[in-house]
């Protein structure tokens, strides 16, 4: 079967790989839709934030149908839509780094980690769920918003967009802090009511214009730029809460750390999605999420190379995404 394999630190391919072979907890499942994340070009530079050893097959924002289930599995059967979590077996292992992931004809996972796929989500609706989750989990951790919140998410790409969208639609008036044009536009249409440039001025000083002096009550971090990561705290209101969720593996940059004491802040940081899928499907579907406005193209599994190098395009490209035909 073919499958995208990061043979090794800087190398993938498309090949042909052999089935796997599924225990009796397990299920061997039918690749649909696949999203190529950041993190996959961490995992590629062996620069990921757990280790991992090569080959590996990459792919953790997957949906897909089951085709055969182990003995001992209950509750699915061949035919269902799925979705899957990433952050399993407790946290030590990450599925699509360092447990072989989705970007295959078929994979397997074990059946404690998929979750249904309600018939409204698509294919395409349905491999976004995993970095919703993972907005949606920060948001969670750091408190929730109420409608009227001021929140103001920090970076534009796929894991900002789902936030701009969860805290939108949990009632609150988000502003997007992104410097690409098409990506700010982009958070419009998820449900940003404003936008900030931050190379038209101190970002602090831009919103704090928009929210009558006051700042945002609650600051999703979600770029892992660490200028960007250092300015979310004069972005913050007064007792504001700031969500840390970018991933950041080394760098470092000078940030005013007097502000978590003299504004009486609360910082938190989310690695993953873990404890909270049941919840996230259905606030997507009951809230109507969609973010296939962020899918600017998609890839058959046997061009995943140029599914990869579109992906590393961001001027062009927030999301890509990569199908099985058959």
């Amino acid at each position: 079967m073919r499958a995208l394999v990061f043979a090794e630190a800087g190398r993938a391919e498309v090949g042909d790989v052999r089935a796997p072979e599924i225990g009796a907890d397990e299920m061997l499942v039918g690749l649909r839709q696949v999203g190529v994340c950041h993190s996959d070009f961490d995992l590629l530079a062996d620069n990921y934030i757990i280790p991992v050893r090569f080959p590996v097959i990459p792919g953790h924002e997957w949906a897909g149908e089951v085709l055969e289930v182990g003995p001992a599995v209950r509750g699915f059967r061949p035919g269902d839509r799925i979705v899957g979590e990433c952050t399993v077996n407790g946290g030590a292992d990450h599925f699509g780094f360092s447990i072989s992931g989705a970007a295959a004809e078929a994979f397997k996972i074990r059946a404690d980690w998929a979750h249904r796929l309600p018939d409204e989500l698509s294919w395409q609706q349905g491999a976004t769920v995993e970095p919703f989750s993972c907005a949606f989990h920060a948001i969670s951790r750091a408190g929730g918003v109420k409608p009227g919140d001021e929140v103001a998410v920090i970076g534009g790409g796929p894991i900002g967009q789902s936030a701009v969208a969860a805290a939108s639609r949990m009632g609150a008036r988000v502003i997007l802090i992104e410097p690409t044009e098409h990506r700010r536009q982009l958070g419009v249409r998820l449900g940003a009511h404003d936008t900030v440039d931050p190379g038209a001025g101190p970002v602090g000083d831009q919103v704090r214009a928009l929210t009558g002096g006051a700042g945002a009550h609650l600051v999703v971090e979600a770029s892992g730029n660490p200028a960007a990561m250092a300015s979310a705290f004069d972005v913050a209101a007064f007792r504001g809460r700031l969500a840390f969720i970018g991933i950041n593996v080394g760098g470092q940059a000078a940030a005013p750390l007097g502000m978590i004491q003299s504004k009486a802040l609360q910082l938190t940081g989310t690695i993953g999605s873990p404890d909270c899928w049941p919840e996230t499907i259905r606030f997507m579907s009951a809230a109507g999420i969609d973010l296939s406005p962020m899918i600017s193209t998609t890839f058959d599994l046997s061009h995943a190379d140029q599914a990869l190098a579109a992906s590393a395009d961001r001027d062009h490209h927030v999301k890509v995404q990569i199908t099985a035909s058959g």
